[in-house]
């Protein structure tokens, strides 16, 4: 293999998070559906993930909040057109936690203006999310349906 063959990937962090059998979905100011998470930034190298996790929880979902963090249980990878100049395609590889809302109420966020709390019984991704979102949410509700939550 070249070196011109190899892709480049921003790498992110999601959380699948819980609460009385529902799970959080939050749409982006792009119109897009997501999961809370993000990318790790530059200068967080050396961080630890839980920490980064940590960030992104409080960044867009508020600071009053208290989970949970399970194992990472999905593994995604994701294209999308960015919205900055040239509208460049950038490729995402997420590491998908199982979460758990224990306290607090969840607040939108500048990026991401509407959150929705889905049933996990009869929850269809694919009227949500596209690419490889979809992908993850639908293994993570296989993953569910198998461990017999």
């Amino acid at each position: 293999m070249n070196e011109g063959q190899k892709g480049t990937y921003f790498v992110a962090v999601k959380v699948f998070l819980e609460k009385d059998g529902k799970l959080l979905i939050l749409k982006d100011n792009f119109g897009d559906w997501d999961l809370p998470g993000g990318r790790i930034k530059k200068d967080e190298f050396e961080v630890p993930l839980d920490q980064i996790i940590k960030r992104k929880m409080s960044e867009e979902l508020g600071d009053d909040i208290k989970y949970t963090i399970g194992e990472p249980i999905v593994f995604m990878r994701h294209e999308r057109v960015e919205q900055a100049p040239g509208n460049p395609v950038v490729r995402i590889f997420a590491v998908g936690y199982e979460g758990k809302l224990e306290s607090g109420e969840v607040k939108t966020s500048k990026r991401h203006p509407e959150l929705l709390w889905v049933s996990l019984s009869g929850f269809k991704p694919e009227e949500y999310f596209k690419g490889g979102w979809l992908k993850g949410v639908q293994e993570y509700l296989q993953f569910r349906n198998e461990d017999g939550d």
